[in-house]
Formats: C-alpha cells, structure tokens, sequence
C-alpha cells in the first residue's frame, strides 16, 4: 500500500487541448436532446474544456485527501481514505458506479468526516474509504478478464480488512449498489450496515404480486421500463462489444465528452441541460479522469463481466435475501426508483426508507447536503441498532 498523488504529465493536458482544437465535428439534425447531445450544447462545452477549465485546480483539490494504491488480487486499486477526528466514528466504504468516479464524492467528505467542523450534528461521523471501481480512472486499466462484482465486493472486504476496520458500513449506488450489497453476502460478519441510494427492483412475474400496487408503484415500475427501452442503450453496447466502442472514446475526447455528458443531462435531475443538475467544472473533473487516464474501455468491462445479471437488480436476485441492515435513500430523478413491496421480497432487514424530491442517479454531485443528511439520518438509527 503506497500513498499516492495525482500528477498528470503537461504533455498530456496539452494533448487533450490540441485534439480538442482539431475536432472533426459531423452535420447532424438540431432537433434538440432527442437523438442524442445536440452539437451546439457540445461544440460550446468542449471550448470551455480546452480554453478555461483548470485540470491543475482540480488535481489539486483531490490532493487535499489522502490517496493511497494497493494490489488486491493482481489489480491496482486507488482509494482515498479520509479519518474523521471524531472517536467513534463509523467507518464506511463508498462505491461508485459507471460512468461514474471518486470525484463524484468530494463536496460530502468534509460534512461525512467531520461534522461539526460543519454545523452538524458530531454524533455521527464517518471514515471514509472511497475506492476508485477496478478498471476505472487511477484503478485502471484492467490487465485480464474475469472481474464481476461479486469479485469486487472481495477486493473490498480486504481493503477494509487490510486497513484494520473490523465493523464497516457499505454505501453505493449503480454498479456500487450491488457491490455494496454483495459485500453484506461475502463478509457478513463485518459488514454492519448497508446504505444505498439507487435500488431497481422487478417483480418476479408472479401476478399474485402486482395485486394491489398503487398507481404511485405502477409509475416506478413503468420507470425501469422507460429506462430499458431509451436510455439504457450505453448498457447494451458495453455489454456487448466494449471495445469497439473504446476506440473512439479513447481517441476522441469529444467523444468521450458527448458520451459521459449525455448521462448527466438524462440520468441525473436535469431538466434542458447537464449543469442543472452539476456543476459544470465537477462534471468535467469525472470526465477528465475517464480521458486522462484513458479507461473508457477499461470501465466497460465490468457490463461485460456481469451481463447475465443485467439490469442489475437480477445481479441481486441470484443471491439469498440480505439479512444485514439496510437503508434506501430514493431520489426523485432517479433512473429506478423501487418499489418496497419487492424491496422488502429481497431484503428482510429495511429499517431507513426516505424520498427527496430533488436530485437523481448522481446524488453526492447533485444534492451533496441531502446525500450527508441522509447519512447522518442512518447513522442515527444504527446507533440504536
């Protein structure tokens, strides 16, 4: 285990600047966000990449936290691990999902670790141990295949040991959920807790189920459908043919602009653009890590190493219920927002259930103070646990 500093070479930000400048840009139908980013939203927001965005200010601010790298199982695995001053704090591990990043952590890590330094209640506080997903930005790249997530959730049930945490709670959304989940399956007799803020449950088509269902139920239900059917197409590509598709977004950096903004404007609470939900820098940040550590393909493989559980509520529903205790923070914008009565089929053990109104798949970047408040609220029920 090494501690680590991101130090991305000049040689390679003046890279990215000239292939921006260079761009080959297509001729295509302006009608909007329908059949993908509209070339005027990207032309303009690639500009501002190459002429006023600061990877130096962004570099730095990640290393305001301690980094370290490791290797788990043959792989590298980057992690920031942040000590709360508090005592007693709860050590938790947070995992991110595609396309998805450390960066997306960095504005609930001072709230998290250290509470009362802002405004809040001292009685919960964590230590943080935020993994980047093996494969993704400074974990990557892959060197073999082999990785689904069940594997994942090993790696981390030795990071945490490796890091002396005998008792920790496990927090994730998209791929992180279920690895989080699974972590609670493969080591049960450390895991305290399991948090998450996106859960996609399915019925198992049973009609017995269906029975009685609110229209409120029927709505999220038909909301996995909507997903399926028009925005899950960067899914099945990955899940299919993640290299050919690799090619492009590591060569372009447009393209790996257009293919990771996209899913701002559509998965996070958006309502016209991606920086309604984000801030445009942070967003550009997660980016970035994707182009300068050129892992776009890399990333892909964890579709392709757990195709046959995808959507990934199916990843779950392979394995027996989760007894460990479970908290499920909805929001709103969300891509799936669950159903509890197939919620509670999978999990015997809910005992935090909460809905915001505001923010979506990107909840720490969306709604940093509802995701730490969230948080807080577990902690506190654990604590009576």
């Amino acid at each position: 285990m090494e501690p680590f500093r991101v130090d991305i070479p000049q040689a390679d930000l003046d890279d990215l600047r000239r292939r921006l400048a260079d761009t080959r840009w297509p001729e295509l139908i302006e009608d909007g966000w329908e059949r993908g980013v509209p070339t005027a939203y990207l032309k303009e927001l690639a500009d501002y990449w190459r002429t006023t965005y600061d990877w130096r200010a962004a570099e730095a601010e990640l290393n305001r936290y301690p980094q370290f790298r490791t290797e788990l199982d043959g792989h590298q695995v980057h992690f920031l691990h942040i000590k709360s001053p508090e005592p007693d704090a709860i050590p938790m591990i947070v995992t991110h999902g595609w396309p998805g990043s450390v960066v997306e952590f960095l504005d609930v890590i001072g709230p998290l670790t250290d509470p009362r330094a802002h405004g809040l209640d001292a009685e919960v506080a964590y230590d943080l141990v935020i993994p980047s997903m093996p494969g993704y930005g400074f974990s990557g790249p892959l060197k073999k295949r082999g990785g689904d997530l069940a594997w994942v959730a090993g790696l981390w049930a030795q990071l945490m040991s490796s890091l002396g945490y005998d008792r920790y709670v496990a927090q994730g959304a998209d791929f992180g959920a279920v690895v989080s989940v699974l972590l609670g399956l493969v080591d049960p007799e450390h895991v305290r807790a399991i948090h998450l803020n996106l859960m996609l449950t399915m019925h198992s088509g049973d009609p017995a189920e269906l029975e009685g269902l609110s229209e409120d139920d029927r709505a999220r239900m038909a909301r996995t459908d909507h997903f399926l059917e028009m925005l899950a197409g960067s899914m099945k590509q990955q899940a299919t043919r993640p290299h050919t598709v690799a090619y492009g977004l590591t060569d372009s950096p447009v393209g790996q602009l257009a293919w990771i903004a996209e899913k701002f404007r559509d998965w996070a609470g958006a309502t016209d653009v991606p920086e309604d939900a984000v801030d445009r820098d942070r967003m550009l940040t997660l980016i970035s890590i994707y182009w300068l550590t050129a892992t776009a393909g890399s990333s892909a493989q964890t579709y392709v190493e757990n195709r046959a559980g995808l959507p990934i509520t199916s990843i779950i529903g392979r394995y027996p219920p989760i007894s460990v205790p479970l908290g499920v923070a909805q929001y709103e914008k969300s891509l799936f927002l669950p159903v509890r009565r197939f919620a509670e089929r999978d999990f015997s053990s809910i005992v935090h259930w909460t809905y915001y109104e505001r923010g979506g798949h990107f909840a720490a970047m969306e709604e940093p103070e509802q995701f730490v408040s969230d948080l807080q609220s577990f902690g506190q029920v654990l604590r009576k646990l």
